[in-house]
Parts: structure tokens; C-alpha cells; sequence
């Protein structure tokens, strides 16, 4: 199975680098399911259903949130009766919404996408290593389901990189999501579950996190509230990671990052 899971989608640069890229990959990679953060694609804050509908038009078969997932308050009502957006399993009882759901490809192909928010430097959550542990005891990777796809969303690169361990062997791609910066530690774990720390973000990285470089600079001068942060529009990257699985184990057999377009080295998949 070939598997693409794209960064946190900044505002319209972030929409426009994944509109103008994702339909080619979706042909050239033949990718059978495209995972997408999407918390940050209304402006940087939150996400709406015009923009869900959006994405699944050029080709993203579901969406994950995380922290900003409310920023937007028609949020809150639109994820009950849409059954491809996901927010952190980890939310208290009764948040709205699911935080994992069961994907059936048109062959019949089944795949698990489950999001765990982390705790350091973050809002307090409930446990992630044991929400995550519940949503994955009904499944087993290569018998009950096809593939499992599992997103990181948090601030510490050791809490990602224990969450990724944690479920090693029993996930297809546990990769990490938030920080707006991709890292380079894609791997394999000995398990055969593939990981990366940080996707990154797709969106303008002639900014800071996507957002206006001075209003930045100025609140930490400052150390005071200053003018709402506004993102940059500019010519976006499409950050993400791509994922070949084993069609009998589910286990990943090769992990590579992708980035196409705006500021950063270009990568190329062979």
C-alpha cells in the first residue's frame, strides 16, 4: 500500500502548496489513501467544513486536528456528521467527534487512522500512551486491518519519539505533527513501523511557523501582547511523508520525506 501523510496545512499558502502538488503525487505515487493535518488551515487557526470539502476534492481521503482544532467554532457542530475528520483521541469525555476512524479502500482494504495528543508543554489531556494502547487492542496490523496510521501531535521531540516506539510493530507510520518544522530522523523501527518526528508544515517557510516574521520577533522583544499573529502568504512547500507498506504484514517497507515547492531543498522519490 502506498500511503501520504502531509504536514499541518498553513492557512492559504499551505492550501494553495497542497491544491497545486497533491493530484500529481496522488497520480505519480499511486497513492492509495492520503492522510492530512489540517488544524491550521483557516487562516493558521483551526479549520472549517468549506475547507474539508475542499481538500477531498483534489484527492485527501481524511483529515486530523489536534490543538487548534476549535479555533474555528462551526468546528464544533461540523465534525459529528463528518466521518473523515479526526480529532486527538486523548480529548476529555464527551469533546465532540471521533479520534480514530476505520477506512475501507474500494478494493476492501482496511485502514486504521487514530491521532494522540502529547503533554509536555501542551494542555493537559488524558493519557496518551493509554488512550492510544485502548484504540489499537481491537486491531491487528496485516489480519484486521491493512494499515495503521497513527498522528503525533505534540511540542517534545522525546514524547513523539516514545509514542512512536510505543507503538512499534503495530502501526504502519506513526509520524509527528504541531511543530511546523520537518525533521530527519525518517526511519524504520525494528518493529517495522515507520516514523518521523516531524512532518513539518505545508505552507510559506519565509516566515516563522508560518506566520509574519516581525509581529513574531516583536512578541518575544516585547513580552507583551501585541497585533493578532497573521501567516504569511507566500509561496508554499508541500511538507509530508510517503510510506510503502507490506500488502501481507502492513509493515512498513520504505519511508520518504516530500517536499515540493517554495523555500526548502526539493526531494525527489525513487
Amino acid at each position: 500500500m502506498n500511503i501520504l501523510m502531509c504536514g499541518d496545512v498553513m492557512a492559504r499558502a499551505g492550501r494553495e502548496a497542497l491544491s497545486e502538488h497533491l493530484p500529481a503525487l496522488r497520480q505519480s505515487l499511486r497513492l492509495d489513501f492520503v492522510l492530512v493535518n489540517g488544524e491550521n488551515s483557516a487562516g493558521g487557526f483551526g479549520i472549517t467544513g468549506e475547507i474539508c470539502q475542499s481538500f477531498y476534492q483534489i484527492g485527501v481521503d481524511a483529515i486530523t486536528l489536534g490543538n487548534h482544532a476549535w479555533d474555528q467554532r462551526e468546528a464544533i457542530s461540523y465534525i459529528e456528521g463528518d466521518a473523515k475528520l479526526i480529532r486527538p483521541i486523548n480529548c476529555p469525555p464527551g469533546t465532540p467527534g471521533r479520534g480514530s476512524a476505520l477506512f475501507t479502500l474500494a478494493d476492501r482494504r482496511k485502514i486504521l487512522v487514530v491521532q494522540v495528543i502529547c503533554r509536555l508543554f501542551m494542555d493537559a489531556m488524558d493519557d496518551p500512551f493509554r488512550t492510544l494502547e485502548a484504540a489499537l487492542a481491537p486491531y491487528r496490523l496485516g489480519t484486521s486491518v491493512d494499515a495503521v496510521i497513527v498522528d503525533i501531535h505534540g511540542e517534545a521531540s522525546s514524547e513523539k519519539q516514545a509514542l512512536g516506539r510505543f507503538v512499534d510493530g503495530r502501526a504502519s507510520l506513526a509520524a509527528g505533527t504541531h511543530t511546523h518544522v520537518p525533521t530527519a530522523d525518517h526511519m524504520i523501527f525494528p518493529g517495522g513501523t515507520a516514523y518521523m518526528t516531524d512532518i513539518g508544515m505545508c505552507g510559506a517557510y519565509n516566515s516563522i511557523i508560518g506566520m509574519d516574521i516581525d509581529s513574531v520577533i516583536e512578541r518575544f522583544i516585547r513580552k507583551m501582547p501585541g497585533k493578532r499573529w497573521e501567516p504569511v502568504i507566500d509561496d508554499g512547500t508541500l511538507a509530508a511523508v510517503y510510506v510503502e507498506t507490506d500488502d501481507d504484514t502492513g509493515l512498513a517497507k520504505k519511508i520518504l520525506p516530500v517536499r515540493l515547492g517554495g523555500v526548502l531543498s526539493q526531494t525527489s522519490i525513487d
